[in-house]
């Protein structure tokens, strides 16, 4: 796909929206046959070529086993700190909305909740406080599938030119221990988006909320759920959830950068963890990692198949086509998963059966928004190589 189908795709799914939703849009088909060596420290190195990186590293991975890894740029602004080891922790940013959603639907297959309760009989607080309008009405599918009319809590105001403006809170505050609670009441104020289950409505919202309703149902912080029901069982040694700061990143890493109001790139790797939303994009890990959990979410190893089906097919009036497993030819399309927020974008690309993974983080110096990326050229470089 072409650069200006890739950030196309990327603006349609949300990702130019803050904390980006996890999405499933198809890269196209790649037409050779599946490397085994993999050329990933070629890709990143086009990657950190692109205006704007400051930093790129990622992993290939086939049936489990790494195929390669890479990294190119540097850890700091104007090529200081040296390479970003190629194992290094990242933001996965709304990847993790997947991870919570899992959570959330492995409760259901647990009988602690179905898709179908309402939010206010889940989590009342946010009726004893008006925190959120028409609460009876929502349900759990629906937020899972933004499809709440809840308002986003992240997103500002959008520059007179039309194009994304800064997010909705001070991007340079590290240190405020803002509550979930508190990123929910934001949202009040703000219209709604539609009828409850009737428009699909990227939110950050929902998964502040779901973040709130597993720990209210399990007794348990929302890190330790992921931790005991995801992390743990897959082997996710590197990965963990960040929720107050000033809690960073664990060992070497990439710094990403976010213009200043006079627009000079201003370190915020200490990103305010408050500001992830809990359940909406707070999980740090790896490129082996990430890969993991999408090969076990993947191919169905942690969800009964009519409940994996309610994130992966297509809501009302949604972005998100449905992935088929189509054989193991590179003749496949591959599909993306995102995030992004100041300072980087995470990705993963996939095959649809679940054998290979892309898994790759860009650190950046401008907003991620007016970062452009071949994200099929680096597939197709890894997996696909016409030589």
């Amino acid at each position: 796909m072409s650069q200006e189908n890739v950030r196309r795709s990327l603006r349609r799914a949300g990702l130019a929206a803050g904390l980006a939703l996890l999405m499933l849009a198809p890269l196209g088909p790649a037409t050779a046959a599946p490397a085994r060596g993999g050329n990933v420290q070629k890709a990143m190195e086009e990657l950190a070529r692109v205006p704007g990186v400051v930093g790129a590293v990622g992993g290939a991975y086939v049936d489990g086993k790494a195929v390669g890894l890479g990294s190119a740029g540097s850890r700091l602004l104007d090529g200081k700190g040296g390479k970003i080891p190629a194992d290094a922790r990242f933001p996965i940013w709304s990847q993790t909305k997947q991870m919570v959603a899992t959570v959330v639907l492995q409760l259901v297959e647990e009988g602690e909740l179905d898709v179908d309760d309402k939010l206010a009989d889940l989590l009342p607080v946010v009726v004893e406080k008006d925190l959120v309008t028409r609460a009876d009405e929502i349900t759990v599918r629906q937020m899972i599938q933004h499809t709440s009319g809840i308002p986003d809590w992240w997103a500002g105001e959008p520059n007179p030119d039309g194009s994304e403006g800064d997010p909705a809170f001070d991007v340079f505050d590290f240190t405020t221990p803002y509550q979930p609670l508190d990123l929910v009441r934001w949202s009040r104020e703000r219209p709604r988006t539609g009828d409850p289950g009737q428009k699909w409505a990227y939110s950050n919202t929902n998964y502040t909320l779901l973040g709130l309703i597993v720990e209210r149902l399990t007794g348990h912080d929302l890190a330790t759920e992921l931790d005991t029901r995801l992390f743990d069982p897959l082997k996710m040694t590197k990965s963990y959830l960040r929720v107050q700061p000033p809690e960073g990143i664990k060992g070497p890493h990439g710094h990403g950068y976010y213009p200043d109001a006079n627009g000079r790139p201003r370190d915020v790797d200490r990103f305010n963890a408050a500001l992830t939303g809990g359940g909406a994009g707070g999980v740090v890990s790896t490129a082996h990692d990430v890969s993991a959990f999408n090969r076990a979410f993947t191919r169905g190893k942690l969800l009964p198949p009519e409940l994996q089906r309610i994130l992966t097919d297509r809501p009302p009036n949604g972005v998100r086509p449905q992935g088929k497993d189509r054989g193991d030819g590179c003749g496949d399309d591959f599909y993306i998963a995102g995030g992004l927020a100041p300072g980087s974008i995470a990705l993963t690309s996939y095959a649809p059966d679940g054998r290979r993974q892309l898994a790759m983080s860009l650190t950046l110096s401008v907003k991620p928004s007016t970062v452009e990326l071949d994200i099929g050229k680096a597939v197709k470089t890894i997996f696909c190589p016409t030589s």
